[in-house]
């Protein structure tokens, strides 16, 4: 029968949305997840009895383990499909939100963190491969900034909402309120989620000198011919693969029922090695689009993160003093920077790359995505510089809460810019690629894991002149990129071992 997605991309262009907003609020609430606690450090750890340090090393350990889990979700998610990961990540999520709210102690509460991890894993990997199931081309940036949307404005929102919770009802509260959510869009997810993967069937098509009528007198299985000439053979998939495919005949075919669509498994997706799947975001991250992408994203991400993580020390001290519930307010600069900037970066995208491909006689190439890094430096480089400097030399609290907001909004605009990119160039490889950029997990944990030691010895202008500095060197890359990214994807998709390796057929 006719998979239920060809319907979605065909007819009902509202069902691929709904499909993104649940998945993209989860999302939101998976990114506040990590940094919600970050206004209350000070008073969460006195509670805890440990040190503020230790207590920023458990978001570390969280952070560690999320970037451990995706090459477990990944390949599970390119084998049985991305429902089913998307169903029990969300139970996942319910249970460790419920355990948060109830630990007493830091162990129970470090354990929570760390298991936490294993339900945010798909969203840092999968929804990226779900737009690129669902929608076209011209369709894709758009989209990708409003799952950034989500994802930013919860890592960003966390903190004015979280602060006031902290300071009123205590932190546990704030595990409760993610266990309430987590709740409602699982619920959203098992009923109004299908599967989004769907394998297409190899086709090969050559137009011959004269009519197929020759080609069609022999008779050969697996052939098509019109009346034109067009040769066209479609390759038979292996029996293995069981889940939602083409035939040369699905246009005439009834769609799925919806009881049929809440099935949580739908047949498998893959013929390759499990170890092949396994070994791909590996082979993947040393391609060159790739590679790019995890440093831009790992790097503004992972400064992003810095954020989360010393602000609460920075505005709570002299000689700010703020309040837990006003060092949260803090927050508020990023999280409407941040809508600005997805608003403006995913349609602005799109038409930049309609433009120049008319330009180009019609011929889209996937660079065209990268012009917008012109913003992303602006943005950063006012950001990550403007914050060591306005908190180092002690100006209103508008400036290092306005530079904070600049530096997430560059995090908007690169966000779009990368994924956009990379799923132009590697539509069929995304969780592999996905997989692959956030491994940027690991630098992630590496920095959050002493950073706020460092900031202590250094002082915060030394350490923001080098995350800016570090930031503005991996965007330089992006002008090798510019020049010589068509020969590269030409290499890469002629080399034979790349493409049989890659396979899943």
């Amino acid at each position: 029968m006719r998979p239920l997605l060809l319907v979605i991309i065909h007819r009902r262009l509202w069902r691929k949305d709904m499909v993104l907003f649940l998945v993209g609020m989860s999302a939101a609430v998976v990114g506040a997840y990590g940094p919600m606690l970050g206004p209350g450090f000070v008073p969460i750890a006195a509670e805890l009895g440990i040190t503020v340090e230790i207590l920023s090393q458990s978001t570390a350990w969280l952070i560690l383990t999320l970037g451990l889990c995706v090459f477990f979700f990944n390949p599970a998610a390119k084998i049985w499909g991305k429902r089913p990961i998307y169903v029990i990540a969300s139970v996942i999520l319910l249970i460790v939100s419920i355990w948060g709210s109830v630990a007493n102690t830091y162990s129970s509460f470090l354990g929570s963190r760390i298991l936490g991890a294993l339900g945010m894993a798909p969203y840092e990997v999968l929804v990226q491969a779900t737009i690129s199931d669902l929608y076209f081309v011209h369709e894709r940036a758009t989209r990708i900034a409003m799952w950034n949307l989500f994802l930013l404005c919860g890592i960003a929102g966390a903190g004015f909402i979280s602060g006031y919770i902290i300071e009123d009802l205590g932190y546990k509260w704030t595990f409760g309120l993610c266990a309430i959510l987590f709740g409602v869009f699982g619920i959203g997810i098992i009923f109004f989620v299908p599967e989004t993967t769907y394998i297409r069937q190899g086709v090969t098509s050559e137009v011959l000198a004269k009519t197929g009528i020759q080609d069609q007198e022999r008779g050969a299985e697996n052939e098509k011919f019109d009346e034109k000439g067009m040769h066209v053979e479609y390759r038979q998939l292996s029996k293995r693969i069981t889940g939602n495919v083409s035939s040369p005949d699905a246009a005439t075919e009834a769609p799925h029922s919806y009881v049929r669509s809440l099935a949580l498994f739908t047949g498998r997706y893959t013929d390759a090695a499990i170890w092949k799947i396994f070994a791909r975001p590996f082979i993947m991250f040393f391609y060159p689009c790739v590679l790019w992408a995890f440093l831009i994203y790992g790097t503004t991400l992972t400064w992003i993160v810095v954020f989360s993580v010393v602000n609460g020390v920075i505005f709570t001290a002299p000689p700010y003093n703020f309040s837990v519930g006003q060092a949260g307010l803090t927050s508020l600069s990023p999280f409407l920077l941040c809508i600005i900037g997805e608003v403006i970066s995913g349609p602005l995208n799109d038409w930049i790359c309609v433009k120049m491909a008319r330009r180009n006689h019609g011929i889209y190439e996937p660079e065209f995505r990268l012009v917008l890094m012109l913003v992303v430096v602006v943005l950063g480089t006012a950001g990550f510089y403007g914050f060591g400097a306005t908190v180092h030399y002690v100006t209103h609290w508008s400036g290092p809460v306005l530079t904070y907001g600049l530096a997430n909004m560059s995090l908007a605009f690169a966000s779009t810019c990368v994924f956009g990119y990379v799923l132009d160039c590697y539509p069929r490889l995304a969780e592999e690629a996905f997989v692959a950029i956030n491994t940027r997990n690991l630098l992630t944990f590496g920095l959050t894991y002493f950073v706020q030691s460092w900031l202590q010895e250094a002082g915060a202008l030394a350490v923001f002149n080098i995350l800016g500095s570090c930031f503005l060197a991996v965007c330089c890359l992006t002008i090798p990129l510019w020049v010589f990214g068509k020969r590269i994807r030409s290499w890469v998709a002629r080399n034979q071992f790349l493409n049989e390796f890659m396979s899943d057929l």
